[in-house]
This record gives C-alpha cells, sequence and structure tokens, in this order.
C-alpha cells in the first residue's frame, strides 16, 4: 500500500505528458477554428505562430476570469483575442479627456419621473453598430451616434451619419484618429449648418484629406448640445430618458477588452480613454445597468453592446461614465434636401474621375494627356507640377511650401516670407490636395 502511494505522483505525472499533446492540438483547433470564424490570415508561419501564443495567452485569462464564478459578466474569445493587451488600446483607444473650460457647460435638468427600464433601440432611434477599426475615433462614432438618434426622434427619420467627415474635416481641436471629444465634434456640426451622411461620405478607418465638396452637402443639422453634469448619475438618468446620450469611459481593462455578456462590474479606471453611447438602461436580478452601444464591431460583446453597472455607488460611475457625458439638441428642420451628387468627371474618352472631382494631367507629351490624376475639389486648379491642385477660390500654386493663394501679391514667392495673414493663405485651414495618378 505505501508503494502504491508512492508512486501516485510520478503516475500523475506520466498521465498528464500523455494527455499534453492532445491539449496543445486542442487549442491549436480552436485557433484554426477561430481565425476561420474572424476571417483571420497572417503574413508568415511565424506571425501566425506569435499570434497563436498571444491567443492562448488571451484564452488563459479568459479561463481564469470565467472559473471564479463570482462576476456579472463573462468574457469570451471575441474579435480580439488574438491581440496583446498594448495592441489593442492602441489600436482603438483615443478619446481627448483635456477639454478647455470655455468647452464644458452643464445644464441641470429637473428631476422627473422615468421609465423603470428604457431602450432606444426599441424605439427605433438608434443606427446598427459600427466598426471604427484601427483607427482611434470613437468620439466621431459616438457624436454621430447621438445625433442620429436626436434627428430620428425629431424627424421620425433614421439617417446613418458621417463618422469620416469628423475625422477628415475636424481638425480645429479634434486630430481624426489620433483622438478627439464628441462636444468639439458637435460644434463643428453646428458650424457647418449640419452633416453628411454615411452613404455619401463612407468611412475609411484612417485618416483621409477633406472632400470639402461633400461638407456642402448638409443632410442633418443640430442646434445646440447640452453637457451632462459630472459624477452625477441622477442627472444622467434624466438625460438618457429624453435621448440617447454620449458618454467618456475607460475601455482599456483587459476584461473590456475581451467582455462577451453580462452586467459589466469592473474593476476598471475612471481614466478616460474611450468614448460610447448609453442609448437605455435597465435590471436584471436586482442589478441594475445602462446599455451601452459601442464602436468595436458587432463581434464584440453582445453583438457590439455591453450592459455597465448602474447605481453602483461609485460618484464617477463604472469606468467614469458620469464624468463626460453630453448630447446634442435640435429644436430646426434639417436643412434642405441637397441635390444628388453629380456623375463622375469625363477626362478624355477612356479616363474618368470620381463625381466632384477635377482632371489633372499628370504626364504631358507634345500637348497631349497621356495620363491623368483625380483632384478632390470641384472646379480645382491643376498646378503646373502636374501632382498638386489648389481650391478654385485660391489659384497660386506654391508647390514648395505646399500651400494656395488668392493671388501673387500674397505668395511668399512675392514676399520672401510665408503668409500669417489667414485671409491670404489658404494653409491655415487646408493644405494643397495632392492629385493621384489613375
Amino acid at each position: 500500500m505505501g508503494l502504491f502511494f508512492s508512486s501516485l505522483p510520478r503516475l500523475a505525472f506520466f498521465l498528464f505528458l500523455c494527455f499534453l499533446p492532445r491539449l496543445a492540438i486542442s487549442s491549436s483547433e480552436l485557433f484554426e477554428s477561430w481565425c476561420k470564424q474572424h476571417g483571420r490570415s497572417y503574413s508568415s508561419e511565424a506571425e501566425k505562430l506569435r499570434r497563436f501564443r498571444i491567443f492562448q495567452d488571451n484564452m488563459a485569462f479568459i479561463n481564469r476570469h470565467n472559473s471564479v464564478g463570482n462576476f456579472t459578466y463573462s468574457l469570451a474569445l471575441n474579435d480580439f483575442a488574438d491581440l496583446t493587451h498594448d495592441e489593442f488600446k492602441a489600436a482603438r483607444l483615443r478619446l481627448a479627456v483635456d477639454p478647455s473650460p470655455a468647452l464644458r457647460s452643464p445644464r441641470v435638468l429637473a428631476l422627473q419621473d422615468v421609465p423603470a427600464s428604457l431602450d432606444w433601440r426599441e424605439k427605433g432611434a438608434v443606427t446598427p453598430v459600427k466598426d471604427q477599426g484601427s483607427c482611434g475615433d470613437c468620439w466621431a462614432f459616438s457624436a454621430t451616434g447621438a445625433m442620429e438618434s436626436i434627428n430620428q426622434i425629431f424627424t421620425g427619420s433614421l439617417i446613418s451619419l458621417s463618422e469620416q467627415e469628423l475625422c477628415d474635416c475636424d481638425k480645429t481641436y479634434n486630430m481624426g484618429c489620433n483622438g478627439g471629444l464628441m462636444d468639439y465634434a458637435f460644434q463643428w456640426v453646428i458650424k457647418n449648418g449640419g452633416i453628411d451622411t454615411e452613404e455619401d461620405y463612407p468611412y475609411q478607418a484612417a485618416d483621409q484629406t477633406c472632400k470639402w465638396d461633400k461638407v456642402s452637402r448638409r443632410v442633418v443639422s443640430i442646434d445646440g448640445y447640452v453637457d451632462v453634469p459630472a459624477n452625477n448619475e441622477n442627472q444622467l438618468l434624466q438625460a438618457v430618458a429624453k435621448q440617447p446620450v454620449s458618454v467618456g469611459l475607460c475601455g482599456s481593462e483587459r476584461a473590456f477588452q475581451l467582455y462577451s455578456k453580462g452586467i459589466f462590474s469592473g474593476p476598471c479606471s475612471t481614466s478616460l480613454d474611450h468614448a460610447g453611447l448609453i442609448v437605455g438602461y435597465g435590471s436584471e436580478n436586482g442589478v441594475h445597468y445602462w446599455i451601452m452601444k459601442n464602436s468595436w464591431g458587432k463581434r464584440w460583446g453582445m453583438n457590439g453592446y455591453v450592459h455597465l453597472l448602474r447605481n453602483g455607488g461609485s460618484k464617477q460611475g463604472i469606468c467614469g461614465i458620469y464624468q463626460l457625458a453630453s448630447y446634442p439638441t435640435k429644436q430646426g428642420p434639417n436643412p434642405p434636401t441637397p441635390p444628388p451628387p453629380p456623375g463622375p468627371t469625363k477626362c478624355s474618352l477612356t479616363t474618368y474621375c470620381p463625381p466632384g472631382n477635377t482632371c489633372c494631367c499628370t504626364w504631358r507629351i507634345l500637348g497631349f494627356c497621356l495620363s491623368w490624376g483625380c483632384c478632390g475639389m470641384d472646379s480645382a486648379i491643376c498646378c503646373k507640377d502636374q501632382r498638386y491642385c489648389c481650391p478654385h477660390e485660391f489659384p497660386i500654386c506654391e508647390t514648395k511650401t505646399k500651400q494656395c493663394f488668392k493671388s501673387m501679391r500674397n505668395s511668399t514667392l512675392m514676399t520672401g516670407v510665408e503668409s500669417k495673414d489667414p485671409t491670404s493663405s489658404f494653409r491655415s485651414w487646408r493644405s494643397l490636395y495632392e492629385a493621384w495618378a489613375l
């Protein structure tokens, strides 16, 4: 008997060695299945092996979390399971959190009775979940989501709006894929008199040159915006009872990266680095939650949504969502329906540019153009270097400094110095546009 018990550790070790290859095969098979489901392919076998190791590490983290059993939410091998946590944060999180004091203008709402639960999706006021991709413009998605909702509540029409327009053209304070704030986005739309649709100005998941011809296609407008008083749960509840609300939050916890379902209760920091849209609230088994629409696609969370703990006792809210909440207001009608976009611009018998573009010759011999490029502006001036173009209001090209001027008198070719006058130099709000060869 003593000999039998003394051999038990060896027997256990032997069994472990026998089953170890099968365990490795199992995780490898799971990874292959995950790659097929999520459309992953890698540039080399070495890169695939590296991603497999990351996948295994995330799987171990998920199993540890789910095995504890006392969390109100669970994790899963979602669309981000082959990313390290640092990679995930670098690709998805870019909320700017240092607004000007003049930017915030909190308004206290009168406390009124609100429904026990509310979901603006059921009222047709929320567009489908979108995916920002590897571009840190979560602020743009939060802002468009709020504007889409208030427009539907006010007009009855749900229109998907262009994040790309905000990413490309709202450059006064916001920085496209490098971060921004929803309030600045609301300010830009107000100043511009409206914003274009997603269909007309589609998303590219990268910073692009502003399509100024699209900026004038103002389909949906807002009249103002309101900041919810910071760290005030009741005021956020009052606001959400009226319309969906943009919020800042901390989205950089590893558990948030791999969130699958349930009521996310942390732990998480209150340092804001992400933005979302609160579209309702409810409760489950006595635990209250907010419904937040995210911008990481439908393969994250509950088809792109997360339930965040409500009434959790924290002044700043779970992941800090009470610190930076705001929403747009609308009292007036939308601008008149813009005319349909023009057809393609004809450069030659066989060459065309997209609608609203200007044809620029990029290769000319003996007066004949052999190659055309497209300038992304209507009625633009093609520069003599056959690479750049300027808007027709600023017809003088200076390719060395990449500026466009109203006249030779204002250009540095005449003065020898760079103009600081925004009325004479186009650079104060836009540099030369590059005409790309077809």
